[in-house]
């Protein structure tokens, strides 16, 4: 049986503008399932808990990251499939693993049921999919999601924009730290740092390609290293890096492994997938095979 978990208000209502299609798709095809809509944050969580208790055998969610994000990080090493249907602004982490866009397709991926083992990234009690953002990059997911206008870009489909308009805002009071990043044991030191992304898939903040050579099944996290840079260099560097070229400016850093401690003086605000978590210092390895996806 299919459990599936609506976010009707992701991507400003588009969750549920589509729902009953999707519910008409599983009755047409006699395929017995379990509904049931999220109604207030870590709502996911508990749906999916409730799910597994019934004997569902395939998760399937309608909505955004954040959504996604609840429901996955239940069904870390259990036999249990998640299935996408992506309504969200931002998408990431259906992006990286190549879901389509539309509702239709992306259902029609879920049915051909071609499992693939996913790898997480572990930050002691949570779980990321795509990216941890450690820095500059924490700052502005909590100022995204405090904003007035994230709601506003929303309603017309630009969720990336409440992400440019956090980094100019938080640029303006953000200075850069000292870093200490200890991968796999061998330690870098950076000056001036603004960010350090953690990263198992490509992409985050509604397609910045952050660390474009990072794979979701590889056993390795990838790291990327912004500093040395003035606040215009910042801004500056933003577009190369939604096609992935500020891998060529010699004031960014790539580093690769399966275990990575960071330290800022400083401490300095941390994002996982988006939401903001934690403060630095934060230790973050890699769970392989920890999640399967149809």
């Amino acid at each position: 049986m299919y459990g599936l978990i609506i976010n009707e208000k992701a991507g400003n209502g588009k969750g549920e503008r589509i729902w009953k299609n999707i519910a008409i798709a599983f009755r047409n095809k006699n395929i017995p399932f379990l509904l049931r809509f999220t109604e207030r944050p870590h709502h996911g969580s508990e749906l999916v808990r409730h799910m597994l208790e019934k004997g569902v055998t395939k998760v399937i969610v309608v909505g955004g990251d954040g959504t996604i994000h609840e429901v996955a990080k239940e069904l870390v090493y259990k036999n249990i499939s998640l299935g996408i249907i992506p309504t969200g602004s931002g998408n990431d982490f259906a992006r990286s693993l190549g879901v389509p866009m539309n509702d239709v397709k992306a259902l029609e991926r879920i049915f051909a049921d071609d499992v693939k083992q996913v790898d997480l990234l572990h930050l002691g009690d949570h779980y990321c999919l795509t990216v941890t953002g450690i820095g500059l990059d924490g700052s502005i997911a909590k100022h995204a999601n405090e904003s007035i206008y994230k709601r506003y870009f929303n309603q017309f489909r630009l969720g990336g924009l409440a992400y440019i308009a956090s980094i100019i805002s938080t640029l303006q009071s953000y200075e850069p730290t000292k870093v200490k990043v200890m991968m796999d044991g061998v330690v870098h030191n950076f000056s001036e740092v603004w960010l350090v992304a953690v990263a198992n898939a490509p992409n985050y903040a509604g397609g910045i390609q952050i660390c474009p050579e990072a794979l979701q099944n590889d056993g390795l996290l990838n790291v990327c290293i912004v500093h040395g840079l003035k606040k215009w260099e910042v801004l500056r560097l933003l577009p190369k890096a939604y096609k992935g070229k500020h891998q060529l400016d010699n004031h960014v850093t790539f580093l690769k492994g399966e275990d990575v401690f960071i330290q800022s003086d400083p401490p300095v605000l941390v994002q996982s997938d988006g939401e903001f978590i934690m403060e630095s210092p934060t230790h973050i390895t890699v769970e392989k095979d920890a999640l399967r996806v149809v």
